[in-house]
């Protein structure tokens, strides 16, 4: 990082930030601030819906998972735009015929107060937990990289956020997200170009690709039925598609990005935009983490991408072990380097036994470096028991500081921070307002003015701005970031989406049998995840289907007890 990094990071997040402000100034009442008094266009709601899910995480951690595993966390998304087209037709003529701020709302009038108020619970629990993880994932990293304050990290992504978050409410997030999905593509898209740029002369973009195919990055399809497997598509299509359904058609932070939207048609529009696109985008993104595994195998990688672990120990008594593994680790990456180049003659030759004669002594190099890496991290595990050993969200980020030149630098540290912000914007906003209008206004202030609850709007965004910098600030990395995000919508979502789908269409579930049968699918949820190796995608069908099941059950009891 030099001046002309820092000029160009400051001076795009404080444009989009002052921009923010500027363009939402004058919210009158609560209907300016959380639904943008209903005059979004499709193409804003599109980009909106993108931004709230393109998350720093995303642009941290999809790379280093196509990095170490390939494409197929693209999986995950395939049931997506079918959720989407369902969604369109269902869901949104119905919230906007009841014209409600919030998608919990309607489960009063459907059911009763405690079932509406429990769903706003349980979103106000993922969600809550979501948004501390948003601003943590970018800050543990950029601290780390940076060599900043982890707590002044987390102040400056959650600060800047509210500032115009809580200012400019709805149309504030909507408004940036626009500029925020500009910076956040264009310069991964520049990053994509530098990368393929940077490979040795002799090795052009087809063998950039034949080297990721042959080397299992570019494999994005998984046809194998297995649950304890995360992704293959199955788990993608049902799995992805009860992610959908529960994510866009009853997660506040999305249904407030489209019910914001001007008519029925702009809303619709927007949704079916995002499902067009969420797509191909993941995918770019993936294979630009494939190409950054593909630049590696000609370029020596750290032998462990968190550095300040690195650090750690050569600070430490095992300072002179952990020499001896990276010269070690140096010399297998030498010749397998020279494997690779030898990969790229015979692939193109389309010689098949020679490629599997290359890829034979290629996995041999790849078995020793695993084995070097693997006593690397048992020595950090040494030096401090807490340590971070899954470095792949560090893969990205490192390539980025370490080999693109300066301004780009700061572009791309523009985009994991536009990111953070975007989607830390939108939670922030979605929790003020089930706060403000399914639990301060339903059940603490009833008579309160539209002023009144516009300062309240503010107040819960303020609230929850300071809860996220806290839980950041106090939270410890689990999985890969991208995982651990999916992972905690997976255990909530699907008994929500229950909630709904019984709401409208099984007439026969009543009010206390949804009721208790939430709770107790929920539970059972939380239980198998922690107790069974079932893949987290399938929780969300498991979640659903619980739900009713239970509530089929309760209500037929409740209807015996009657008699």
């Amino acid at each position: 990082m030099n001046s002309l990094d820092w000029i160009v990071l400051g001076v795009t997040i404080l444009s989009i930030v002052s921009y923010g402000v500027y363009k939402s100034r004058g919210s009158r009442d609560i209907d300016d601030f959380l639904l943008g008094n209903k005059s979004i266009r499709w193409w804003t709601i599109g980009l909106s819906i993108m931004a709230t899910q393109a998350s720093a995480i995303t642009f941290l951690s999809t790379p280093g998972q196509a990095y170490e595993d390939g494409m197929r966390f693209i999986q995950i998304y395939l049931g997506q735009p079918i959720a989407l087209v369902i969604l369109a037709i269902t869901f949104v003529p119905i919230f906007y015929k009841l014209k409600v701020y919030t998608a919990y709302e309607f489960l009063e009038s459907r059911f009763d107060l405690k079932t509406r108020s429990l769903a706003s619970l349980l979103f106000l629990i993922q969600r809550g937990l979501s948004a501390g993880i948003t601003i943590y994932a970018p800050s543990i990293i950029l601290s780390t990289i940076l060599d900043l304050n982890l707590t002044l990290t987390n102040i400056i992504i959650g600060s800047l956020v509210i500032i115009y978050t809580v200012s400019g409410g709805t149309t504030a997030v909507s408004v940036t997200q626009k500029q925020q999905m500009g910076v956040m593509m264009g310069g991964m898209i520049l990053a994509g170009i530098f990368i393929v740029k940077m490979l040795p002369e002799n090795v052009g973009f087809g063998d950039a690709v034949n080297v990721a195919g042959h080397m299992g990055r570019l494999e994005a399809v998984d046809l194998s039925f297995n649950l304890s497997d995360r992704y293959n598509i199955w788990s993608g299509l049902i799995g992805g598609l009860f992610i959908g359904l529960s994510y866009f058609g009853t997660d506040q932070s999305q249904v407030q990005r489209y019910i914001s939207g001007n008519s029925i048609k702009e809303s619709r529009l927007g949704l079916i935009f995002n499902g067009l696109l969420k797509i191909p985008m993941q995918f770019i993104i993936l294979f630009i983490g494939a190409m950054v595994f593909v630049f590696y195998q000609f370029n020596a990688p750290p032998m462990i991408f968190n550095k300040a672990a690195v650090d750690d120990v050569y600070a430490s008594e095992y300072a002179q072990q952990m020499e001896e593994l990276d010269g070690q680790y140096l010399d297998v990456v030498s010749e397998k380097k020279k494997a690779m180049e030898s990969l790229v003659e015979v692939a193109r030759d389309e010689d098949n036994a020679a490629i599997s004669r290359v890829r034979e002594n290629i996995a041999g190099y790849e078995n020793q470096e695993k084995e070097i890496r693997d006593q690397a991290k048992e020595l950090i595990t040494r030096v401090n028991p807490d340590a971070e050993t899954n470095d792949t969200d560090y893969v990205f980020i490192t390539f980025v500081t370490e080999y693109l030149p300066n301004g780009m630098i700061g572009l791309l540290l523009a985009v994991i921070f536009s990111a953070a912000m975007s989607s830390s914007a939108s939670e922030l906003n979605a929790l003020a307002s089930t706060t403000t209008v399914d639990l301060y206004k339903r059940s603490i202030k009833k008579d309160g003015s539209k002023k009144h609850y516009l300062l309240s709007s503010r107040l819960f965004t303020l609230m929850w701005g300071l809860l996220a910098i806290a839980f950041a600030t106090y939270a410890s990395l689990l999985e890969n970031l991208i995982e651990l995000i999916n992972i905690i919508g997976s255990l909530f979502y699907g008994s929500i989406l229950g909630i709904f789908l019984s709401a409208f269409y099984i007439r026969y579930i009543k009010a206390n049998a949804i009721f208790y049968g939430t709770i107790v699918s929920q539970t059972m949820v939380l239980v198998l995840y922690n107790y069974t190796d079932i893949g987290y995608l399938w929780f969300n069908l498991i979640g659903v289907s619980a739900t009713i099941a239970f509530g089929f059950i309760f209500q037929f009891l409740l209807f015996i007890g009657k008699k």
